[in-house]
């Protein structure tokens, strides 16, 4: 028996060690150390890669403030009895919410912070950050830098046409709408819900040297356009596109077009690696909770921030409503087919209701959220840590719907 058991274990750690090997010769070391000691992406990473440093504006104008705290929290109500809490403070710490901001007609009618954070604290964008990178496009179209949407991003990336010419035929448009056909490989273990060491989301996050993934290793496995698939490998080339037609790293052109002109305070873009010295574009923007309500508020206003035009209204127009010319059925099912439904455009993803109305959000993993209604003229801020008392957009969708 002991003989069974010592042969089981040499078996089974010759097999672990045999894929840490076969990781580090396909992902470098590095991204076998990541995945090892950070797991599974929470919004404390930043503090485990080097961050740059994006400036906020000399003198940011504030907001008015009238609270009106058990109103906000009486629409969460439902949601509170569903999870099981006694109290929507029980809720908050329960669902490990860390901020929960309205803004409505420029006024904050409720601004708290939970579990340990406060206004001062950095909170981690997740997959929000892909809001603010197609943002930077329209400012790069704005600037001239980009002449359309519908260039193929090889007029930025030529290098990619000597490895597959198919690349040739994905245009900027394709990126920002997740229809790339770029190969995006979302296995798990076998009889787990876990990603395996091979699944995209952690090699495109743990890899010290994104830049070289994508001109190397990167492939299109489908026609572009006939398919939606999310995917963080279509942020990460609109930032290297980025980077190529402005000539600056892509937290110097958010800091030149967004922060330094109206955020309050400074904020972070975490990279993958000194060497490499790339921002992660997906989902490493780190700021505080008031400036993404700033930043909802900017795109709420079609742009416009208190007489100054930040971004073009078309643009915004453009990137955040829904594009019904894209067949329905190239989303997955949960997207909705009838009056009510979820549709995804430019990084922006929106809720279309039954009497025509929309709202639409940047949406990131743990419960991070800027909500927009633009119908009540309303922006809602949600960050937290944890998707397991609170389902993202959709409580937000429940609570938008009762907001007088």
């Amino acid at each position: 028996m002991k003989k069974l058991l010592k042969s089981t274990l040499l078996t089974i750690l010759s097999i672990v060690l045999f894929l840490i090997v076969l990781l580090s010769i396909q992902y470098t070391p590095t991204y076998v150390y990541r995945l090892i000691i950070m797991n599974v992406a929470d919004v404390y990473d930043y503090n485990n890669f080097e961050n740059h440093r994006i400036k906020g504006a000399k003198h940011a104008n504030t907001f008015i403030s009238n609270p009106k705290e058990k109103y906000i929290e009486s629409l969460f109500e439902e949601l509170v009895t569903k999870t099981g809490f006694n109290s929507f403070k029980d809720w908050a710490t329960g669902s490990q919410t860390t901020a929960l901001i309205v803004i409505k007609r420029d006024t904050v009618i409720y601004e708290k912070y939970f579990n340990g954070f406060s206004r001062d604290s950095y909170f981690h964008s997740q997959s929000m950050a892909k809001s603010f990178i197609s943002f930077l496009i329209g400012t790069a179209i704005d600037d001239g830098f980009i002449k359309s949407v519908n260039e193929p991003i090889t007029n930025y990336i030529p290098e990619l046409i000597e490895r597959d010419s198919n690349f040739e035929k994905i245009t900027i448009e394709h990126l920002l709408e997740m229809r790339s056909g770029l190969e995006y490989n979302t296995s798990r273990i076998p009889f787990t819900n876990i990603h395996s060491p091979w699944h995209d989301e952690a090699v495109g996050y743990y890899h010290p040297n994104v830049r070289k993934l994508l001109l190397k290793d990167v492939e299109v496995l489908s026609e572009p356009g006939k398919d939606f698939q999310y995917s963080n490998y279509n942020t990460s080339y609109l930032g290297l596109i980025l980077e190529r037609a402005t000539n600056l790293s892509v937290s110097n052109y958010l800091e030149q077009k967004l922060w330094s002109r109206i955020m309050e305070y400074d904020a972070l873009f975490s990279i993958d690696s000194k060497e490499s010295n790339f921002e992660y574009m997906p989902s490493r923007l780190i700021a505080r909770a008031i400036d993404y309500a700033r930043f909802g508020q900017l795109m709420l206003n079609e742009g416009n921030w208190n007489g100054n035009q930040i971004i073009s209204k078309d643009w915004v127009w453009e990137s955040t409503r829904e594009n019904k010319s894209i067949p329905r059925a190239i989303y997955p099912k949960w997207f909705g087919r009838g009056e009510k439904r979820i549709y995804y455009n430019y990084q922006w993803w929106g809720h279309v209701n039954k009497d025509g109305s929309f709202h639409f959000y940047a949406n990131g993993n743990l419960g991070q959220n800027i909500y927009i209604i633009p119908q009540k003229e309303t922006v809602i801020v949600h960050c937290g840590n944890s998707l397991q008392y609170y389902s993202s957009d959709f409580d937000l969708w429940n609570v938008a719907l009762q907001l007088k």
